[in-house]
């Protein structure tokens, strides 16, 4: 008997020095997939995915940069979720992160195989010439990943008195588990770099070659989206969609001109709950499983984090989400080769 799924797709950051080569690895026998989006990309005067991914290093300055990094990504993702063994699992629904909401859409029939690249190789390319501010990432969770009211206080207070200053301006750009992602532009993240008080060896993490995400310092990027991608691009799921609302699209019921105002409206410039987005995978699809796409596998804390914040299975620390993945993992990370067998067909 099939096992029920959410497939989740990644977002920016998640094909690092260590996935380098993953396309290699693990899809040489996709070129029917790869092979177009490498003829859209040198189309576009722009790198071959499968050329960067078989760079002998990895080049942060390149394969990191925007109009790299989201193709790479997209390109992986999309032939993860081609390779998930159909005869055991039966995929209820399709969500992602951030970027990773373009690949949900192309995973679920939303996009075409050319207004997917299309529409991620775009919005990657968006900001080539210069980012619009950055994000920054701190926990308001404890150790064990339960909720620290008192770490939640201390951010907003943080945020607000950073606003206060007439040159700053710092918003919550993602909702991201256990995580909040800010994203600000450059005196504000200077000032809570500054300001906010180190949570282990980590946090506060600014994170590299990442813009202003989901934030109104984006409305520009919004306001250009909508001039170069239009409405027509997109079409109606074959699976529910959840979005960083929590909002479902379902299948015969998507108005296209609301999914294409919300994709390059509100999801540009306004907080992306990811945390939201798995809260309603789970209780309203109830999966046997939840299936991360690759490359990667950083959501795996977050997931692992909102799954605690819910007590799903029975979970109610970071204790408790380890030894379940030990024994019988819930969340099944394409980018963890153990995991990854689990997936693909054998």
């Amino acid at each position: 008997m099939k096992q029920t799924a959410v497939v989740i797709c990644p977002g920016r950051g998640s094909y690092n020095s260590q996935e380098l080569g993953y396309l290699a690895r693990h899809h040489a026998d996709q070129q029917a997939l790869l092979a177009p989006i490498d003829a859209y990309r040198q189309q576009q005067g722009q790198a071959a995915v499968t050329e960067l991914d078989r760079l002998p290093r990895y080049a942060p300055d390149r394969h990191a940069a925007g109009e790299n990094a989201s193709a790479l990504i997209y390109a992986c993702a999309l032939a993860d979720f081609a390779a998930i063994d159909r005869e055991r699992y039966e995929i209820v629904a399709v969500t992602g992160n951030s970027m990773g909401w373009y690949l949900a859409m192309a995973a679920a029939g939303a996009l075409e195989a050319r207004a997917a690249i299309t529409l991620v190789n775009t919005m990657g390319s968006m900001m080539q010439d210069g980012l619009i501010g950055g994000q920054l990432v701190y926990p308001v969770v404890d150790e064990q990943w339960r909720a620290d009211p008192a770490r939640q206080a201390l951010l907003d207070e943080q945020l607000e008195r950073v606003n206060q200053r007439p040159d700053c301006q710092a918003y919550l750009s993602i909702q991201l588990g256990g995580l909040r992602v800010i994203g600000a532009n450059a005196p504000a993240l200077a000032a809570l770099m500054a300001s906010l008080p180190p949570s282990g060896e980590r946090y506060p993490l600014q994170l590299a070659r990442h813009a202003a995400f989901h934030t109104p310092l984006l409305t520009p990027v919004s306001r250009r989206a909508r001039s170069q991608l239009p409405a027509s691009l997109f079409k109606r799921p074959g699976l529910p969609l959840i979005d960083g609302r929590g909002h479902i699209w379902q299948p015969l019921a998507t108005d296209l001109k609301a999914l294409w105002d919300y994709t390059l409206g509100k999801q540009v410039v306004e907080p992306f709950n990811f945390s939201a987005a798995i809260e309603v995978a789970i209780k309203e699809f109830a999966p046997d499983r939840l299936i991360l796409l690759g490359p990667g596998s950083n959501l795996g804390a977050p997931i692992g984090q909102e799954l605690i914040r819910q007590r799903w299975l029975g979970m109610s620390d970071k204790t408790d989400f380890k030894q379940r993945q030990a024994d019988d993992p819930f969340l099944l990370a394409m980018g963890l080769d153990e995991q990854r067998q689990q997936v693909v067909p054998g």
